[in-house]
C-alpha cells in the first residue's frame, strides 16, 4: 500500500509539474494618443515579436485583453507594443522601463495600465560612449573564416599594460557590444571595464578582457546543436574560431600569458550555454569559465554531453543562476553544475540571487563575485 501510494505521489508531483495554464491579460488604462491603434504584447512566451500577439478590446469593459493558453509554471516577462518595438510602453517621462511579470502556477488574470508610449517622445536622447580609455576595438570587421562572416572584436587593456612588459591572463567574453560600452550595448551594458579599472586600482589582479560581437545567427553561433526553431548550430565553428584563429592572433599580438589556465571564457544566456560547451569541448585551452544564467533550456542533450565527458575538466567553474529568469533556470542550471562537479576535476562555484532577472543588471552585479573568485590564488578560495 504504501509503494502504491508512494507511486500514485510521484504521479501528481509529476502531472502538477507538466501542469498548462491560461494567462489572462487586460488592460485597463491607456494614453489617450493613439487609442485607435490595436495593441500588441511581446514576452518570453511568444519569442519577444513586437507585432505577433494582439489584444482585443472591449467596448462594454473598455478594456484591452488577451489569453495565453497552454503555458506552464514558470516566470513570465513581457511588454505591450503598438506592433513595434519603437513604439513600446514607457514611463510617464518616455524613460524605458522594467519588463511586466508574472510568476505562473496555476489559471492567472493579471491587470496593467500603459503609462505612456515611447514614440510620443520623439527621437530619444543620444546614446553616450562610456567604455574607459582601456577599451579598444581591434577591428570592426575581423575575418571569422569558420563561418564566412566577419566580427567587431574588442579588447581591454589593463592600466599600466603599456608601460610595462608584464604579461597578462586572457577572459574571452560573448556579446561584446554589451560588455563596455552603454552606446553599443542594447539593454545595458555590463561595465567590464569599470569594474577591473576599479578593482584593479586596489591592488587586485588584472587579465585582458576580449569581446567579441554577436551577429544576426546569434542564435546558431552559441548554439553547438541543431534546433527546429532557429535551425542549424553553428557553435563547433564559432568556437574554432576562437581557439584556431582569435585566440593565436590576440597571444602573438599582445603580451598574454597563453597556458589553459591563465585562459577564460564567459558569457550570458546563449552565451553561457557555449561558454560551458567550450569547457567540455577545449578543455586543453580553457581552464576558467563563466557561466551566467546559461540557455540550457533549449539543449536538453547537454546534461548527456557533461555526464560524458566532464571527467575532462579540470580549473574553476563559475554558474550563476537569477530566480526570477523563471522556474526552471535555478533547477537546470543547479543540475549541470551538480555533473560537473561529480564528474570533473573543476572546482565548481554556484551562485543563486534570490532576486536576480535575465539581464545584464543581473550579470553586471555578479560580475565583479565571479572575476575575484576566478583569479584569486588558490583552486578552493571562494570570495565572501
Amino acid at each position: 500500500m504504501k509503494h502504491f501510494l508512494s507511486l500514485l505521489s510521484i504521479f501528481l508531483i509529476c502531472s502538477n509539474l507538466q501542469a498548462q495554464h491560461i494567462l489572462t491579460i487586460l488592460v485597463k488604462d491607456i494614453p489617450a494618443s493613439h487609442k485607435v491603434e490595436d495593441i500588441f504584447v511581446a514576452g518570453n512566451f511568444n519569442g519577444w515579436d513586437p507585432g505577433k500577439t494582439k489584444l482585443s478590446f472591449s467596448s462594454e469593459t473598455k478594456t484591452w485583453r488577451i489569453e495565453i493558453p497552454d503555458l506552464k509554471n514558470d516566470v513570465y516577462e513581457f511588454k505591450f507594443t503598438r506592433e513595434s518595438w519603437n513604439k513600446v510602453q514607457a514611463s510617464l517621462s518616455g524613460g524605458d522601463i522594467e519588463n511586466n511579470v508574472v510568476k505562473l502556477s496555476s489559471d492567472t488574470t493579471v491587470t496593467f495600465s500603459i503609462a505612456a508610449w515611447k514614440d510620443d517622445f520623439g527621437t530619444a536622447p543620444a546614446k553616450k560612449h562610456t567604455a574607459s580609455k582601456n577599451v579598444f576595438v581591434i577591428d570592426t570587421a575581423f575575418k571569422v573564416p569558420q563561418l564566412n562572416t566577419t566580427r567587431r572584436i574588442w579588447i581591454y587593456l589593463p592600466e599600466g599594460y603599456k608601460n610595462s612588459a608584464k604579461r597578462y591572463p586572457v577572459l574571452y567574453m560573448h556579446d561584446g557590444q554589451n560588455l563596455f560600452d552603454e552606446f553599443t550595448a542594447g539593454f545595458g551594458e555590463w561595465g567590464i571595464d569599470e569594474c577591473l579599472d576599479s578593482l584593479i586600482a586596489k591592488g587586485k589582479p588584472a587579465t585582458i578582457v576580449v569581446g567579441i560581437d554577436n551577429g544576426p545567427k546569434r542564435m546558431n553561433e552559441y548554439n553547438p546543436y541543431d534546433v527546429e526553431r532557429f535551425g542549424k548550430g553553428e557553435g563547433d565553428e564559432y568556437l574554432a574560431f576562437i581557439t584556431q584563429t582569435l585566440k593565436p592572433f590576440i597571444d602573438k599580438t599582445y603580451r598574454t600569458i597563453p597556458s589553459k589556465e591563465n585562459t577564460a571564457i564567459a558569457g550570458s544566456s546563449m552565451g553561457g550555454l557555449i561558454s560551458y560547451y567550450a569547457m567540455l569541448k577545449y578543455p586543453e585551452t580553457f581552464g576558467k569559465a563563466g557561466i551566467f544564467s546559461p540557455s540550457f533550456w533549449l539543449v536538453p542533450l547537454i546534461g548527456q554531453l557533461a555526464d560524458s565527458v566532464s571527467q575532462n575538466i579540470s580549473g574553476k567553474i563559475f554558474f550563476y543562476a537569477g530566480e526570477q529568469e523563471s522556474d526552471s533556470m535555478v533547477v537546470q542550471v543547479q543540475r549541470i553544475a551538480d555533473i560537473t562537479g561529480e564528474h570533473s576535476k573543476a572546482v565548481i562555484y554556484s551562485a543563486t540571487d534570490p532576486e536576480g532577472r535575465h539581464n545584464e543588471t543581473a550579470w553586471r552585479k555578479w560580475f565583479e563575485r565571479f572575476y575575484l573568485w576566478m583569479m584569486a590564488d588558490g583552486n578552493n578560495f571562494i570570495v565572501d
